[in-house]
């Protein structure tokens, strides 16, 4: 392997593939595409992989490939400076998701060791509530908080290298034990109905609104498109690597871990609950109760669910160290691009993910705004990338810089066209969802700043960043528009 890169296309894919796949895929597609449809949502949610995802996946690998920076310098560098701040909102926004993604993690060790020491109560929703209400909020989330940052920062600690060959063990391993959680799911009996809701799409839906909505919103969020992260990674890209054809493979095997895991969820519910129970209780359970409280209940109603139950969250926990090392790798890059030694940017972003995590671990409304916050940002970094892209120049963009050289296949002038939409999809998610915190009847609810999930602590937490860094644009273009000086000539700003 030569230093500073990764070692071949498949060392490549299974590192930006361990940067994708994460807890969204395994634990909120299969409550999303239960709750809309089944069938009817997957429609809409494979129309906006092509009309979200991938375009701006083709974005990323792009950017971060030409300039050889992170998303502030890669920014800075398209735009001659002028968007320097909305790079640097990019890295913060991932930068704070890291902060409570950590403790995600955390809960997933805590459930694999649970699970294999048959601690996790698996024939009873109320004392599977208890034992998760004994942990979440408590010190000891606090120290599985701790060993998550920990092992994060190993990795990335030994670079690249470190990076590549963790996602080496890491990804195959999450794909087998997806695939024999999948396959046990499909031989229990009843399944067929799981498969039936999940395929078979009832077209009138397609006619809802929210439907759309909430596929849109799943891309945003399962995908990694527009975090960031992919131009981070993209940096270690050899000279020669295709950034086309290695986006669709992402895009597509990102979404076919969803797919597995809708499988396994919903296959399984079908199979050991009845109709209505899965519909009222499962379905309509938040993110973290289907995980920890609902699928511990449908694992100890079949055959082998013991074993089964450590499969699945092993599978969790390698999901999670995987997308927590790209967020520690992001923000580590965006401080070496600014001049600090890659040690200390490390060691650094590794202490702050230690102490900016601890009110998210002991705290789930904590946990719960944070998570708003910065999970409908990532939907503001996709619409920044979009713009970045229409700053530079559309066409230009794709010609000089996606289809660049050692592209495998030539990204045609429809990439144009959807580029341009994301914008449009942008504007309406961020409207979606910050109309859903809106109360017609308490207006001074809806814009106050000291709520778990209201359009003031939304507008007031990203305002906060977006003046320091708009009052630090020159400083930070300055600092980091030289950051990739080996970086193809490709990547001049346009004038």
């Amino acid at each position: 392997m030569k230093d500073g890169t990764f070692s071949s296309r498949w060392g490549t894919m299974l590192a930006m593939l361990g940067m994708a796949v994460g807890t969204g895929n395994i634990w909120r597609f299969p409550k999303e595409a239960a709750a809309n449809g089944g069938g009817s949502f997957l429609v809409a949610w494979v129309v906006f992989l092509l009309l979200w995802s991938v375009p701006l996946i083709l974005v990323e690998f792009a950017a971060g490939k030409s300039t050889r920076s992170g998303p502030v310098g890669a920014l800075a560098r398209l735009t001659e400076g002028e968007f320097t701040w909305m790079g640097a909102f990019v890295a913060f926004t991932a930068t704070a998701i890291m902060f409570y993604y950590s403790v995600v993690m955390g809960w997933t060790i805590k459930y694999l060791w649970g699970s294999i020491t048959t601690s996790v109560p698996m024939t009873s929703a109320e004392a599977a509530r208890g034992y998760w209400n004994s942990f979440a909020g408590t010190p000891w989330a606090i120290i599985t908080h701790v060993m998550a940052m920990g092992l994060a920062g190993g990795v990335v600690w030994k670079g690249v290298q470190g990076i590549e060959r963790a996602a080496k063990v890491l990804i195959p391993s999450l794909f087998v034990l997806v695939v024999v959680l999948a396959i046990r799911a499909v031989t229990l009996p009843g399944a067929g109905a799981g498969l039936e809701f999940l395929f078979e799409p009832q077209w009138g839906d397609l006619l809802s609104a929210r439907l759309w909505i909430e596929a849109l919103t799943q891309n945003a969020w399962d995908t990694g498109a527009g975090w960031g992260l992919i131009v981070a990674y993209a940096v270690y890209l050899r000279k020669q690597e295709d950034t086309a054809l290695n986006s669709f493979l992402l895009g597509f095997g990102n979404n076919s871990v969803s797919l597995l895991a809708g499988i396994m969820v919903l296959c399984t519910a079908f199979s050991v609950l009845p109709a209505d129970v899965v519909e009222n209780q499962v379905v309509g359970a938040t993110n973290t109760g289907l995980t920890f409280i609902w699928v511990p209940q449908l694992f100890g109603q079949i055959p082998g669910g013991e074993a089964f139950m450590v499969l699945f969250f092993l599978a969790l926990m390698f999901a999670a160290w995987s997308s927590l090392i790209s967020m520690v790798e992001l923000a580590s890059r965006v401080l070496t691009d600014v001049g600090i030694g890659r040690k200390k940017a490390i060691g650094a972003v590794v202490t702050a993910g230690l102490v900016l995590g601890l009110p998210s671990a002991l705290s789930m409304d904590v946990f719960t705004n944070q998570d708003t916050v910065w999970g409908i940002g990532l939907i503001l970094s996709g619409l920044f990338f979009a713009l970045t892209v229409t700053r530079y120049g559309v066409d230009r963009f794709r010609q000089e810089i996606i289809n660049s050289e050692g592209a495998d296949i030539t990204i045609g002038r429809w990439w144009n066209w959807v580029i341009q939409f994301v914008v449009v999809e942008a504007v309406v998610l961020l409207g979606w969802w910050l109309w859903q915190a809106v109360d017609l009847e308490n207006l001074a609810a809806t814009f106050t700043p000291f709520s778990t999930y209201s359009v003031g602590t939304i507008l007031l937490q990203w305002a906060v960043p977006v003046t320091v860094f708009l009052a630090l644009n020159g400083w930070l273009y300055a600092r980091t528009s030289g950051a990739g000086e080996e970086a193809s000539t490709e990547a001049t700003p346009a004038g």
